[in-house]
């Protein structure tokens, strides 16, 4: 298709105050797009089942209702005025990379923008910030899932691009898609749906695309998201095209053709008509992509942002010096703030403090609030430790060092973070310990069940104290909650961990499962947990191992009531008794129960082959349809293993199947052990105050030949339908700690690097970012949970629909395992490559993100290779149980 420039009016000029051609405009394609379930969203974020989705929308943005209104007034002419910072409405389509948007105007435009979700303000609201205060330079409307013709994906977007005509506005995706679609063009689905993927494109030099190359093999390559565009044929004379892809096939982000432009994959299945990618209004300072110049593989993209508050800047200085200094700083002051708090609203506030010497009160580097809002349970606590060079390996490492101090008894309510992957400096240290001292307790969450809907977040909380007494209390508002406030609690004095290389002092430790969902913007869980949705133990005494240095630290807390070094005394004793009688490979202790009878050695999937492929197919419609990017399907696998020995099933898992952020949890009350081998960090938030999160999205087998496996390696890092994966994740990362991160702070040093380990190749980024003063550490979990590797993008739409599709809980598989330390530092990572033995039951969940390019049959080998390493190791344990 060609695309034919046509003269107009300035791309900036004031509007005028004549209303819409009263032609019959096209507001509705011909088959309405319905969101999956047919629900829509209100302001409590419960779905609503609703028969609006299917009306017309309705007379409020008929053209002409507002003559004589605020709306489409001509401003006097008079002298210009350079606007000293721009000040942007951003209007949140629920989608996952708002904040990436976020993070560029802050940057750009010398302050943040309002962030309001399409649906969260009146229009009375609106008019008034828009209007009135005047608090708003310009607006932007983000991407999202959907289709601009069904109102519950749009909101209050279609009404802004029709009525504001005379305030610049940007729509992204969506919200290009809107624009077109609000003055007649017709949304239609695409030749093929496009995610992660990149183009190559030609533009007509307006504004917008000032000092940007064009055309192919100019280096403006774009990230595009989509499955519907924007009918060209039906485009109205109101919008002018100004970009369109220039070839006729996508690109891959890496090339091993040294960055030639070239089609990717099979050129019959990518090849497609060029595409429609950018538009503009003759008259009003309005305009649209369908690329997303947010996106970290976008080139330019920031230099796009920069040309739109130029348009901005030039638009109100030709308006007239009063009209202009009438304009508050409304939202630079005021509604700022206002608008930090409202996104940590459900989350309360507290000042963090530590205590020195003399037990006077400072704030420490975290903080930004007063300390009216502390919990009122203040808690003192005094870090001891003691330092064993070089000892690790002389009592025989990481694994004996647990059998012995912890592995008794079964290793009854032990915990043990295990870097038992530690080449390449993926992992330097492992933290494990037991029942400690008297501050030691275990906390177990579970949620309301689901047909209680008198508080979506609410659940009970069992404390289970060091002397063995257990009470149970009503959370109202949640886990996270309570979390935070017990974090917030604590005094501490920064002098006792100076000199640790690490970041754990003492804390909680243990897992969020996926069902926490409902506490991070979900509306419910389709599905009832049976395993708690957390579980925690506060540990007061426990070791550590530096890995890279082979040293070992002791380390116990207590809350100046006691100050009995006694444990840190067994300990040391006990170390330096293995070391003088010799390391021994030892072994945790079996049981005296009697052998258990043989049950069936396979495992019993949640679903068929047949009926994963078919998921796989639905994924997929969803995605041609427009409501994901891409949906990270999963399933389980389960079998009834008895009363074994579940730390020596741990013990064959790491050792078959080693991971930098490998995990024991044992909860003996519960019944409960994890057994963890996840290669994947989710998050970490070190002592500097710096999120990282390394996601991994590419997987791939290895081979027992050198040749073929370097092969392979290759081929998954030169895979388009891999990189799309894994770029759509790290978009998505990008934008969760981007809501709690520093304007400018978020990165990416290394995207898309494959890391191989012992079964598989896999691909994998890092994403940092540097926290925000005023949020705190749950604050930064509660942002990016679940992980965005285990959901799909956007996010909140992609976990509805994995719901309606998965026909069983997640339960701790997706969710974390790691630490919080006393002082807000915390590391966690993604729960998959894992064994949860629950009441004698194995399960085993994996999965895999299905995207536009997936193959229905290769997902489903993909899934049982991810499933491949514990599900050997369960059968391996079973296998050798048994004949002992």
């Amino acid at each position: 298709m060609s695309f034919t420039l046509r003269v107009s009016p300035s791309e900036i000029a004031p509007t005028c105050s004549d209303i819409l051609r009263g032609r019959n405009m096209n507001l509705i394609v011909s088959k309405p797009l319905f969101r999956a379930g047919d629900f829509i969203r209100k302001e409590n974020n419960l779905p609503i089942y609703d028969d609006a989705r299917k009306v017309v929308i309705s007379s409020r943005i008929v053209p002409g209702q507002l003559e004589g209104s605020l709306m489409g007034k001509k401003h006097m002419a008079g002298p210009s005025r350079k606007l000293k910072y721009v000040r942007t409405l951003l209007i949140d389509n629920y989608d996952s990379y708002t904040y990436n948007v976020y993070q560029e105007l802050s940057i750009i435009n010398g302050v943040p923008p309002v962030v309001v979700r399409n649906d969260e303000w009146s229009w009375d609201e609106i008019c008034h910030y828009l209007y009135k205060e005047r608090a708003f330079d310009n607006i932007v409307i983000s991407p999202g899932p959907g289709s601009p013709t069904c109102p519950g994906d749009i909101g209050v977007c279609l009404r802004l691009l029709l009525e504001c005509r005379d305030i610049p506005i940007l729509g992204v995706c969506l919200g290009h898609q809107a624009l077109g679609y609000v003055h007649g063009a017709q949304i239609v689905h695409a030749a093929e749906p496009v995610h992660g993927r990149l183009s190559e494109i030609e533009h007509s030099g307006c504004t917008l695309f000032h000092g940007i190359p064009s055309g192919r093999k100019s280096g403006f390559k774009v990230v595009r998201y989509h499955s519907l565009v924007i009918d060209a044929e039906t485009l109205p004379k109101e919008l002018i095209p100004i970009a369109w892809s220039s070839s006729t096939g996508t690109l891959p982000y890496l090339d091993f053709r040294n960055g030639d432009s070239w089609l990717s994959g099979d050129a019959e299945e990518t090849r497609s008509k060029e595409v429609l990618m950018g538009i503009r209004h003759h008259t009003w300072p309005h305009y649209g992509l369908q690329f997303h110049p947010e996106s970290v593989a976008t080139s330019h993209g920031r230099q796009i942002f920069k040309n739109f508050k130029k348009i901005t800047e030039d638009y109100w200085g030709s308006l007239s010096l009063t009209t202009v200094s009438e304009r508050k700083v409304y939202c630079n002051a005021c509604l700022q703030d206002k608008d930090r708090q409202r996104l940590f609203k459900d989350i309360p506030r507290y000042t963090k403090f530590v205590n020195n010497a003399e037990e006077a009160i400072h704030f420490n580097s975290y903080n930004a609030v007063s300390f009216s809002n502390a919990s009122n349970g203040k808690k003192y606590l005094k870090l001891n430790w003691r330092k064993f060079e070089g000892l690790a390996s002389q009592v025989g490492g990481a694994r004996n060092i647990f059998c012995e101090l912890f592995g008794q008894h079964k290793a009854e309510n032990s915990f043990w973070l295990d870097s038992s992957s530690t080449e390449k400096k993926r992992a330097r240290f492992s933290f494990m310990g037991g029942k400690g001292g008297p501050l030691w307790k275990q906390v177990t969450f579970r949620l309301l069940e689901q047909s209680d809907t008198s508080c979506k977040q609410g659940g009970y909380l069992s404390t289970e104290d060091a002397h063995g007494s257990t009470t149970s209390t009503y959370l109202e508002d949640g886990f996270f909650d309570f979390l935070n406030k017990e974090l917030q609690s604590f005094y501490y004095e920064e002098k006792d961990y100076e000199g640790l290389p690490f970041d754990f002092y003492g804390g909680y430790i243990g897992y969020l499962g996926y069902g926490l969902k409902v506490e991070s913007n979900m509306s419910l869980n389709r599905h009832t947990e049976d395993v708690p949705a957390a579980c925690f133990f506060f540990s007061d005494s426990f070791v550590v191992i530096d890995h890279c240095n082979d040293d070992i630290y002791i380390l116990s807390i207590h809350d100046g009531s006691n100050k009995d070094a006694q444990w840190l005394d067994d300990v040391e004793k006990k170390l330096l008794s293995i070391k003088d009688h010799g390391a021994n490979d030892l072994r945790p202790q079996h049981s005296g129960s009697a052998p258990c009878p043989l049950v069936r050695p396979d495992f019993v999937a949640e679903k068929s082959r047949e009926q994963y492929i078919a998921d796989v197919e639905k994924c997929q419609e969803f995605i041609k349809d427009g409501e994901s990017y891409e949906l990270c399907l999963t399933t389980q696998m389960r079998k009834k293993i008895g009363e074994r020995d579940s730390l020596g099933l741990y013990l064959n898992l790491r050792e078959k199947n080693p991971a930098p952020y490998s995990a024991w949890l044992n909860f003996s009350s519960e019944n409960l052990s994890v057994c963890c081998s996840s290669p994947e960090r989710f998050l970490q938030l070190d002592r500097h105050g710096v999120l990282e999160a390394k996601p991994i999205k590419g997987t791939i087998a290895r081979s027992a030949t050198p040749e073929e496996d370097e092969l392979l390696k290759l081929q998954l890092q030169y895979s388009e339908k891999d990189q799309a994966e894994n770029l759509m994740i790290v978009d998505l990362l990008r934008n969760d700690l981007g809501r709690v991160c520093e304007p400018g702070s978020v990165c990416v040093p290394r995207l898309m690097e494959v890391e191989s380990y012992a079964t598989v190749h896999t691909m994998v980024s890092t994403i940092r970012g540097k926290k925000r003063s005023s949020v705190s550490a749950v604050d930064c979990v509660k942002a990016a949970f679940p992980g965005g590797s285990m959901t799909g993008a956007p996010k909140l739409r992609s976990m509805e629909l994995l719901d309606s599709l998965e026909s069983c809980t997640r339960g701790i598989y997706s969710g974390c395992i790691g630490y919080f330390s006393y002082n807000q530092t915390f590391d966690l990572n993604i729960v998959i490559r894992t064994v949860v033995i629950h009441k004698g039951e194995a399960s085993i969940g994996a999965g895999g993100a299905i995207v536009a390019l997936s193959n229905p049959e290769e997902e489903y080998k993909e899934m049982l290779l991810k499933a491949r390493a514990p599900v050997n190791a369960v059968m391996e344990h079973h296998r050798n149980s048994d004949k002992n």
